[in-house]
């Protein structure tokens, strides 16, 4: 067992404690990483304000960036040192979903609370989102590790891990967009701009972002919005029918966890369209919607999970794009923090002006 520092949640809604506890070595099958970035996820706070569920103790943090500190029995591609992603998306390769190529599916379970951190006691601590990753160091499976080059900085690179592959995913991978597409992104935060650059990478030729802050809608613009329209208008969907010459979208991308967006999204859709439920409301939360005009309009819903991501697939790719400088990662970090200073960064995370703080452990 090795002692390491982490952001403890005994009760959630409070604060988290910064304490000692235990992580065991990798099993098999198994990888050790020594982390240097943790970026703080909407994800992340929803699971400490109790809106998911889970158990207590936890340790939370899933957007994170390192290098291979040890390695377990059978874990092949990797060595000590790599400069690796840290992800949530636990494959087992062998259920349905995996087989069909769809990880971010797996239908094995994996019980958080029978995971590698222990109570300096030896009682048990969950592993939140199956990585525990804000802390010094994380013990996950190989499936959810992704190599990374040396030359991206940490906590650029930390965003790979679910932000980018989150929003760019649910554009390209869930939403399929064509070039000549309009797309509509609700929420222009940490995801809706990452949703806003798959937009553009896709060869939207319209790509409009509703938000409820003016200064958010001038970023959006900087990553790819076309056009940027007020949620705090009236009536924000005709502003759109202006914009589009009353076509509207395509796809509407909600990336917020607001149901006001989900319960508006659909008066954004052009004939046809489709909606992309991206942002994860609490668990029990409605919202209601008229099903006759998605029969008559030929609308649909869908559901995206991590952008569908294959990591195997779509990082190296997503990291071709950052070297080609036609992926933002840096522009999307916009506060640095100490993991002593995790309750003040999320507190800022909360506050809504943040695209993405990002925890530094070195």
């Amino acid at each position: 067992m090795t002692k390491i520092k982490a952001a403890v949640c005994h009760e959630f809604g409070a604060p988290l404690s910064i304490e000692e506890v235990e992580l065991r070595a990798p099993q098999a099958g198994e990888v050790e990483v020594e982390l240097e970035a943790c970026a703080i996820c909407f994800s992340d706070i929803s699971f400490l304000d109790g809106g998911w569920g889970g158990d207590l103790p936890a340790v939370y943090g899933h957007e994170a960036a390192g290098r291979v500190s040890a390695l377990g029995d059978g874990v092949s591609g990797l060595k000590i040192g790599d400069a690796v992603l840290v992800t949530l998306i636990r494959s087992c390769a062998t259920c349905t979903p995996c087989a069909s190529g769809v990880p971010t599916q797996c239908a094995t379970p994996y019980d958080r609370m029978s995971g590698p951190l222990s109570m300096p006691d030896g009682s048990l601590l969950e592993h939140g989102l199956a990585c525990g990753a804000f802390a010094e160091r994380a013990v996950v499976d190989q499936s959810q590790i992704a190599r990374i080059p040396d030359t991206i900085p940490m906590d650029a690179a930390s965003l790979l891990s679910c932000g980018v592959v989150t929003g760019v995913g649910a554009v390209v991978n869930t939403a399929k967009v064509r070039p000549g597409q309009t797309v509509v992104v609700i929420g222009a935060g940490g995801v809706g701009l990452n949703a806003i650059q798959g937009a553009a990478i896709s060869g939207a030729a319209r790509i409009i972002a509703i938000d409820m802050v003016p200064e958010k809608l001038e970023a959006a613009k900087e990553f790819g919005a076309t056009d940027g329209v007020l949620a705090t208008d009236p009536k924000p969907w005709k502003k759109v029918a202006e914009i589009t010459g009353g076509r509207m979208a395509d796809a509407v991308m909600v990336t917020v966890g607001a149901i006001p967006a989900f319960e508006s999204a659909p008066r954004f859709l052009g004939s046809g369209g489709n909606m992309y439920l991206v942002g994860m409301p609490h668990s029990g939360d409605k919202a209601t919607y008229e099903p006759v005009i998605f029969g008559a309009m030929a609308q649909g819903m869908k559901g995206t999970k991590m952008g569908d991501v294959v990591l195997k697939r779509d990082i190296p790719w997503l990291v071709d794009l950052y070297g080609q400088g036609r992926l933002k990662l840096d522009e999307l970090v916009s506060g640095r923090w100490r993991l002593d200073q995790i309750n003040e960064a999320i507190a800022d995370t909360r506050s809504g002006a943040a695209r993405r703080n990002v925890i530094l452990f070195k």
